[in-house]
C-alpha cells in the first residue's frame, strides 16, 4: 500500500481503488470537502504527474475521457483548490510523492490499463438529494427532478415564470462554467422540446453564478445530473447505464462476498446456490 497524508488531504493506493480523502485545511475547498472521500477504481485513471516547487508541489491525476461525471459536466474548469484530483504537497515529502507516482504508474502498466476513452462511468457522481443555493437561485435533484427556485436577486423576466421543475427524462444535457474575469458564470440545462439561446441571467432553465464562495458547490448538481443521463459515448436516445457503486457500495459486497463463502464452506449454501448468489454480487461490483 502507498500512503501520502498531507494538510491538503491524504491519498492511499491498495493496488485497486486509489482513496482521496480532504484535508481540513483552510485552503481546501468547498466542492472538495462536501464530495468527502472519493474512490478512483484503476482503471479510471489515465495517469498521474508530481510538478515539484521551491516550497510546494503538486500531484496531479489524470482520468480517462468520460470516465467521472463530475469532470465531464465541468469541461475541466474546475480551479485548483475545488479539483479533487490534486493535492498539495510539502517540500519535506517530495520523495513520497515521487514514489506514490512510481506505484500508480506500475499499476497502470501491470494492468495494462489503456489511457483511451470510456464509453461509461467508472465513478458514481455525487449522492443525492442534493440542494445548493448560489448566484441567482436554487438548484436542488432528488435523483429524478431538478428542481430551480430564484431569489430576490434573480432577473425579474426569468423569476416571473416561478419555480421550475425538470424530469430528468427531458434534459438532454447539463453545462457548468464557473465566473472568469468579468464574465458570469452558469449552472444550465438544456430541455427537450426548449431551446433557448437567452443569456443564462434571463433563462429560466439556468442559474446565473457570479463567482461567490458557493458557486462550486453548483458543479455537484451538474455531476449528479450528468451521470444519470445517458453517456456521451452512448447511442443517440440510448439509457443511461448503471452508475458505478460507490467505495462504501464495494466494501459491503465483498464483505458479502466473504460472508457467502463462510456459508459455502460450513455447508449451509449448496454449490448451486453459492454460485447464483456470486454472480449476483460480481454483476453489481
Amino acid at each position: 500500500m502507498a500512503e501520502i497524508i498531507q494538510r491538503d488531504g491524504t491519498w492511499t493506493f491498495d493496488g485497486d481503488v486509489l482513496r482521496l480523502v480532504p484535508g481540513r485545511d483552510r485552503n481546501v475547498g468547498l466542492l472538495r470537502k462536501s464530495l468527502g472521500e472519493l474512490a478512483v477504481p484503476l482503471g479510471a485513471l489515465a495517469g498521474i504527474s508530481f510538478e515539484q516547487g521551491k516550497r510546494t508541489g503538486r500531484l496531479r491525476l489524470r482520468l480517462r475521457d468520460g470516465a467521472d461525471p463530475l469532470l465531464q459536466a465541468t469541461g475541466g474548469r474546475l480551479v485548483d483548490f475545488a479539483d479533487p484530483y490534486q493535492l498539495t504537497v510539502e517540500s519535506d515529502r517530495y520523495g513520497v510523492a515521487e514514489y506514490f507516482v512510481d506505484e500508480i504508474r506500475n499499476a497502470l502498466l501491470l494492468d495494462e490499463v489503456p489511457a483511451v476513452a470510456v464509453d461509461r462511468y467508472l465513478l458514481p457522481g455525487p449522492a443525492v438529494p442534493l440542494s445548493v443555493s448560489a448566484g441567482d437561485g436554487t438548484a436542488s435533484f432528488d435523483g429524478e427532478r431538478v428542481r430551480l427556485e430564484w431569489n430576490w436577486k434573480t432577473e425579474e423576466a426569468k423569476s416571473a415564470a416561478g419555480t421550475r421543475t425538470l424530469a430528468l427524462a427531458d434534459i438532454r444535457s447539463v453545462e457548468w462554467q464557473p465566473s472568469v474575469g468579468l464574465e458570469n458564470g452558469h449552472l444550465r440545462f438544456t430541455v427537450r422540446g426548449a431551446p433557448t439561446k437567452a443569456p443564462p441571467k434571463y433563462d429560466p432553465h439556468a442559474i446565473e453564478l457570479w463567482g461567490f464562495r458557493k458557486d462550486p458547490l453548483t458543479a455537484l448538481v451538474a455531476a449528479a445530473v450528468q451521470a444519470r443521463l445517458p453517456h456521451p459515448s452512448a447511442a443517440p436516445d440510448a439509457p443511461p447505464k448503471r452508475l458505478a457503486p460507490t467505495g462504501a457500495d464495494q466494501d459491503a459486497l465483498l464483505r458479502r462476498l466473504r460472508e457467502l463463502g463462510d456459508l459455502h464452506s460450513t455447508g449451509v449454501l449448496t454449490n448451486e446456490e453459492f454460485t447464483q448468489a456470486k454472480q449476483a454480487i460480481l454483476k453489481r461490483l
